[in-house]
C-alpha cells in the first residue's frame, strides 16, 4: 500500500442528517398523525426546516457541505430510494414516510413498496394512486424530491425497484425477469437490482438484456447494515457485483435503508445514497440517476465525488489502455477532519472484484493518485473506500483487500475506446 499525495482543503461542514437515537414515542407519533404531519411539511412550513435532534434534544452529526472540491455543475443531495410502508410489508402508515424522511434531513426519498401477484401482500391500482398523490403533495421542487417507485418482487428471481412510470408491473403482468425488462424498456422509467444475490436466481444469473442496459442504472452495494461486494461467497456464488458488471451490465452502486419500520431515514449505520444533481428536482434526479452521478454509503452527512482522467464517475473513458489519474473528494465535515481510511481500485475478476492499488487516504482531503489500466483485463473501474481498522461482516477471499468496513463505492466508469 502507498500513500498517495494529498491536499488538505478542509470545508466547514453544514447541517445535514446524522445518527438517530431511536424514539418510538416520536416515531409512532408521525405514523399516527401522518396526514396532519404532511400539511405541517408544506413548502415554507416551519417543520419542513426541522434540524434532526437526538432523544436528548442535542442537534445530530453534522456532514459536510454540498459542494464539490473537484468538479462544477452540480449539488450533493442525500437519497433514499428503497422503503416500505403497510401497502405492502412495512410497519408504517404511508402518508407519514415522507414527511419522515424529510424531517430526517433527507433531500431525495421514494417509496416501493412490493408488487407480487394480483394485488396479494403487495401494491392494489388503488394504493398506486395513492402512493403518487403522496409523493406530488410531499415533492417541494428545489428543496424535497419525492418519488413513487414499486419493487417488483420474485420470491426466486429477485426483487427489482423502479421509477418513474406511470403503471406498475406486478407477476400477472411481467412473470419474468426478461419479461420485467420488455416491460420496462416500453417505457422511460429507471431501475435497480436490489439486495442482489440474496434471492437464489440471482436475475436469472445477471442475464444481460442489451435492450435495457441505459435504464437499469443501479445495483444495491448497500443494502440496510449488509455490504453486498461479497453475498453468497460463504456459498460458493461470485461476487455479485463481479456478476453483474461483468455480464455487461452498466449499472451505478446505491445505497438504501430498505426500510420496513416506521423510521423512514433516521437509522444511522443503513444504506443511502449521494447523488449529484443540477438542481434538486424529479427531472434532475432522473438525470443524475441515467448518467450513474452517484455513490453509495450507509454513513449519513458524506460526500463523496470522484473522477478519472477528469470524467465523473459513471462515465466513458474513451482509453484501451494508458495511465489513469483519480481525484477523489471525501469529507463528513469537522467529526471526520483526520479520520485514516484506505480506498482500494477494483476491476473484474472471476469470481471476487480484482484490487489493484489500495491507497491510503485521511478524511477531508482531496486525494490524487494515478493506475495504469488495460481494457484487456475488463471494461469497467471504481474505488471502494473501507475503514482499515473495521472488519467485514461479509468477507470474501481469504486475505482478500477487501475484508474490512467499506464506507463507500463510487459507481464505475468503463473503457470505451473509440
Amino acid at each position: 500500500m502507498r500513500e498517495a499525495a494529498t491536499h488538505p482543503e478542509h470545508v466547514h461542514g453544514e447541517h445535514v442528517h446524522g445518527e438517530h437515537v431511536h424514539g418510538v414515542h416520536r416515531r409512532s407519533l408521525l405514523v399516527g398523525a401522518g396526514g396532519l404531519l404532511m400539511l405541517a411539511a408544506a413548502p415554507g412550513s416551519a417543520h419542513a426546516a426541522t434540524v434532526p435532534t437526538t432523544e436528548a434534544g442535542e442537534p445530530m452529526s453534522q456532514g459536510a457541505a454540498r459542494a464539490s472540491r473537484i468538479s462544477d455543475g452540480t449539488q450533493l443531495v442525500h437519497a433514499d430510494l428503497h422503503n416500505h410502508t403497510v401497502l405492502s410489508d412495512g410497519d408504517g402508515a404511508p402518508e407519514a414516510a415522507f414527511v419522515s424522511m424529510r424531517e430526517a434531513g433527507l433531500d431525495v426519498a421514494a417509496l416501493t413498496d412490493h408488487t407480487t401477484m394480483f394485488g396479494i401482500g403487495g401494491l392494489t391500482s388503488a394504493q398506486w394512486r395513492l402512493t403518487g398523490d403522496l409523493a406530488d403533495a410531499a415533492d417541494d421542487p428545489g428543496q424535497y424530491t419525492a418519488i413513487r417507485g414499486f419493487e417488483w418482487s420474485h420470491p426466486l428471481l429477485g426483487h427489482v425497484n423502479v421509477w418513474f412510470t406511470d403503471d406498475f408491473a406486478d407477476l400477472l403482468r411481467a412473470g419474468s425477469v426478461g419479461s420485467l425488462y420488455r416491460w420496462l424498456t416500453s417505457r422511460s422509467g429507471l431501475a435497480s437490482l436490489n439486495h442482489p444475490g440474496r434471492e437464489a436466481g440471482r436475475f436469472e444469473n445477471f442475464r444481460l438484456d442489451p435492450a435495457a442496459v441505459d435504464q437499469l442504472v443501479g445495483l444495491e452495494i448497500f443494502n440496510r447494515r449488509e455490504d453486498y461486494l461479497f453475498r453468497g461467497w460463504s456459498s460458493g456464488q461470485r461476487s455479485p457485483l463481479v456478476a453483474c458488471l461483468n455480464a455487461g451490465w452498466r449499472t451505478g452502486l446505491t445505497g438504501v435503508t430498505d426500510e420496513h419500520g416506521t423510521d423512514w431515514g433516521f437509522p444511522e449505520g443503513k444504506g443511502r445514497s449521494g447523488l449529484w444533481v443540477v438542481e434538486n428536482t424529479r427531472a434532475a434526479v432522473y438525470e443524475a440517476m441515467r448518467a450513474r452521478r452517484f455513490f453509495a454509503t450507509r454513513v449519513s452527512g458524506l460526500r463523496v465525488d470522484a473522477t478519472a482522467n477528469g470524467v465523473r464517475m459513471g462515465g466513458s473513458l474513451p482509453i484501451a489502455q494508458g495511465d489513469v489519474q483519480f481525484r477523489l473528494d471525501l469529507d463528513r465535515g469537522p467529526d471526520w477532519v483526520g479520520l485514516p481510511l484506505v480506498v482500494q481500485v477494483l476491476r473484474p475478476g472471476t469470481d471476487a472484484p480484482a484490487v489493484v492499488e489500495v491507497v491510503e487516504l485521511t478524511a477531508g482531503e482531496i486525494l490524487e493518485f494515478t493506475v495504469p489500466l488495460d481494457r484487456a483485463d475488463g471494461d469497467w473501474v471504481l474505488l471502494r473506500v473501507a475503514d482499515p481498522a473495521e472488519p467485514n461482516d461479509t468477507p470474501g477471499p481469504a486475505g482478500h483487500p477487501c475484508n474490512n468496513r467499506g464506507v463507500a463505492y463510487t459507481s464505475p466508469w468503463w473503457l470505451d475506446p473509440a
